[in-house]
């Protein structure tokens, strides 16, 4: 495979092979490429009684010591132990809005490296590279950081004036891709790779052990034309692997509703279709409604951009507008103005149900006119069509708490019903289904479903995540040994608690790597891969054999 110099010898099975290029999968790069977080012997934290824990083996490295103890008593943002512990000594009490300095200090050990390989289908960065380049990142930019590379730093020679905290995804994702080259990691990138299959290998007679294959394409330049192109050709490939790590994220395939006609043309399901429909002049004030179904942020980005260009829009979505579950009811109003606005056109303008004496219409445009009743039973659904009142704050906003599509119809009506069973048909443009999306896990048998905490269901991030073990982020489910996974696919979606992820799999790994050694056995990666990777990693190295790096 070609991956910059870093090349594999025919017939060696490489220690880890981590698949995705996203923040999970550099992050985890990093602390197998040597790079080793020890307490700092200044420093202190200011939980006493994590701060007493470390202190009692400061000469250890947090990859060498009991997580779980550790991880005992600590509270946070996430369900995972060991992201809470991370993400506790990375960024100390930041959800208090404290900016304590890290107690972790970094220093470069190459002796410490275990071979890896990290494949990805774009550039380092995964999907953040897909995303919309304008709109701010939820996160905090310190949040969105790897360790090593401070992110607002980064972000002040990129731009002069850094006027909030928050970044855009095309700042983050550039971010992720020079983190990579700034710490040397290159080496363990194959870009341009798709894997379509991964599975479990037996042992050889000659004593060998059971092992993963891993099978995809690479996509490669091909000879030049004469106009100065490339001619781009898909290269198979097949790799051994004692160790498999999915890092997939979580972002490849938009959920579905599963209604009738949602195939229709009229009805998307990503944003990027909704910015291809505004780039070919298809929405505007004229328009009629364009339908947003879903409560999540891109939900409300899409919302955003709609009432920028003073599109009407009908935003349905199924739960109220004070559920704690609901992700604007979670976000600090000062952090977050815009989606507190979007929060309120959600609350103030909410279609009213018709009371079952009346057929009345909520008419957001005056020359409109309800539709007659199809039949006595069951309730007669109401036309509800465009802009509101002019009255009201949001003009040409209606939003539909506590409802769920129905059908879409050929005439680009589309029938919403609420949860007491009362429906409303509305006349729309477009439709925009976002209600997140599902990973890709194709290359596994049953797309990953036996992984899951629910075997029969499909794999998503917040109801059916892989099951790991809490403290090492092994695969329960997995056919045999050696199979971690982390980020989405567990659970995780913010990138400040994946680390964790990186920090569980790293010090396994490790644990695995010193009880081999001791046994005077191998698996994690043969002596000649071992040499010849320290060899290559203190040659990219510029500085002290081993130094300190900013945490």
């Amino acid at each position: 495979m070609d991956r910059h110099d870093n090349e594999i010898l025919p017939g060696e099975t490489l220690p880890v092979v981590i698949i995705g290029n996203g923040p999970s999968g550099i992050c985890l790069s990093y602390l197998l490429s040597g790079y080793t977080p020890y307490l700092s012997p200044e420093a202190s934290h200011p939980n006493p009684l994590l701060h007493s824990k470390l202190e009692e083996q400061p000469h250890l490295s947090l990859l060498e010591q009991d997580l779980e103890y550790l991880c005992e008593g600590l509270e946070g943002r996430s369900s995972n132990p060991v992201a809470v512990l991370f993400d506790s000594l990375l960024l100390p009490d930041s959800d208090f809005g404290l900016d304590h300095t890290s107690p972790l200090e970094w220093r470069y050990e190459p002796e410490r490296a275990i071979p890896h390989l990290v494949l990805g289908k774009g550039p380092p960065g995964g999907a953040w590279h897909a995303m919309e380049g304008s709109m701010l990142t939820l996160s905090l930019a310190n949040w969105m950081e790897l360790p090593g590379l401070k992110l607002k730093d980064w972000m002040r020679d990129k731009r002069r004036n850094v006027r909030n905290d928050r970044a855009t995804p095309a700042e983050i994702a550039s971010y992720y891709e020079h983190y990579v080259s700034q710490m040397s990691l290159e080496q363990s990138f194959a870009c341009g790779t798709t894997v379509t299959s991964v599975t479990r290998q037996p042992g050889k007679p000659d004593g060998s052990p059971a092992c993963w294959r891993v099978t995809g394409l690479q996509r490669r330049e091909g000879e030049e034309l004469g106009d100065g192109s490339c001619v781009s050709e898909e290269v198979p490939f097949s790799l051994l692997a004692h160790n498999v790590v999915l890092a997939t994220g979580t972002h490849d395939i938009p959920a579905r509703l599963g209604v009738g006609g949602e195939s229709l043309p009229f009805v998307c399901h990503s944003f990027w279709e909704l910015e291809a429909a505004i780039t070919r002049g298809e929405l505007d004030q004229m328009s009629d409604p364009l339908l947003v179904v879903g409560a999540g942020l891109t939900a409300a980005d899409a919302v955003l951009a709609a009432h920028h260009l003073n599109t009407p829009v009908y935003h349905a979505f199924r739960r109220s507008v004070t559920d704690p579950g609901l992700i604007f009811n979670q976000l600090p109003k000062l952090l977050y103005p815009e989606y507190h606005k979007v929060h309120q056109m959600m609350t103030q303008q909410q279609h009213q149900l018709s009371p079952p004496a009346q057929n009345h219409a909520q008419n957001l445009n005056p020359s409109s006119t309800p539709s007659s009743p199809s039949s006595p039973s069951p309730p007669s659904p109401t036309t509800t069509t465009t802009t509101s009142s002019p009255s009201s704050s949001y003009p040409g906003y209606l939003s539909f708490p506590r409802h769920r599509v129905v059908a879409f119809r050929p005439d680009q009506k589309c029938v919403l019903e609420s949860d007491s069973g009362e429906q409303a048909v509305v006349q729309v443009s477009k439709a925009l289904v976002l209600i997140g999306a599902h990973p890709n896990l194709s290359f596994l048998k049953d797309n990953g479903r036996p992984l899951g905490i629910y075997p029969e269901e499909p794999i998503t991030c917040r109801r059916n995540p892989i099951e790991v073990d809490p403290f090492t982020n092994k695969v329960v489910a997995a056919e045999g040994p050696g199979m971690y996974a982390m980020g989405p696919l567990v659970g995780e979606n913010f990138v400040r608690f994946l680390k964790g992820g990186a920090l569980a799999i790293a010090s396994d790994l490790a644990k695995r790597r010193r009880e081999e050694q001791e046994r005077g056995e191998g698996s994690l990666g043969t002596d000649r891969i071992m040499d010849r990777w320290v060899d290559r990693q203190v040659t990219t190295q510029t500085g002290a054999e081993v130094c300190v790096l900013d945490s």
